[in-house]
């Protein structure tokens, strides 16, 4: 048997051990409580949704209609007759559209002198030209015909020019607002910058294209 004070040492060392057995116990609990806090929270915390920024639509782009007088229109000779539309557009000068239909045909075209038409006057361009037309309405609503200032001349030698003259002859006056199925045969008096080459009628002067074509004879 120990003596007593060494069982009193022994004691005291178990002691030691078990305080310190105690102590590992309560870390390892410890660090175990807190690891199953942190994935209790791990897994109640909700997933975020990654946000992408919404694709932008694309802008549509304003389509540009063609205008009813953005083709010319039909090129004609002595004897023969074109389709010319008449165009109206809202107040603002916008939206055209084909109001009724006017049929030209082409009677005769003669290179005349001044003392021919009775004037005083000398052509600009170098020759006056007497040309007859027969302008029919076609339509169902009123259509105008207005020459002056909107014929115009070339050749293939020489860019557009205008041919329109105040020169007046006797007989009816082609100018005019045509009621539907009413038809006028009168003459206009045109300067040309020589024989034969076009004249071109342009129904508006904001048209991109002429309305009528008429080719002239070179005699």
């Amino acid at each position: 048997m120990l003596p007593s004070a060494a069982r009193g040492g022994r004691l005291k060392i178990r002691g030691v051990a078990v305080k310190a057995l105690i102590r590992r116990v309560a870390v390892s609990a410890a660090l175990v409580a807190t690891a199953a806090s942190l994935s209790a929270c791990s897994s109640d915390t909700e997933p975020v949704a990654s946000v992408q920024p919404a694709a932008s639509a694309p802008v549509a782009q304003p389509t540009e209609e063609a205008s009813p007088s953005a083709s010319p229109g039909p090129v004609i000779a002595v004897g023969e007759s074109g389709k010319v539309d008449v165009v109206d557009t809202d107040e603002y000068g916008e939206n055209p559209t084909v109001v009724t239909q006017l049929d030209v045909t082409v009677k005769s075209v003669e290179y005349v002198t001044p003392a021919d038409i009775d004037t005083t006057n000398e052509p600009e361009h170098g020759q006056f030209a007497r040309l007859t037309l027969t302008v029919k309405n076609v339509g169902r609503s009123p259509g105008d015909f207005s020459a002056y200032g909107m014929m115009k001349w070339e050749s293939d030698d020489v860019a557009a020019q205008d041919a329109s003259t105040l020169e007046e002859l006797d007989g009816p006056d082609l100018n005019t607002t045509y009621k539907p199925g009413q038809a006028v045969t009168g003459s206009l008096v045109l300067d040309v910058g020589a024989k034969g080459g076009t004249v071109s009628y342009w129904g508006r002067i904001t048209d991109s294209a002429p309305s009528l074509t008429i080719a002239l004879p070179t005699s």
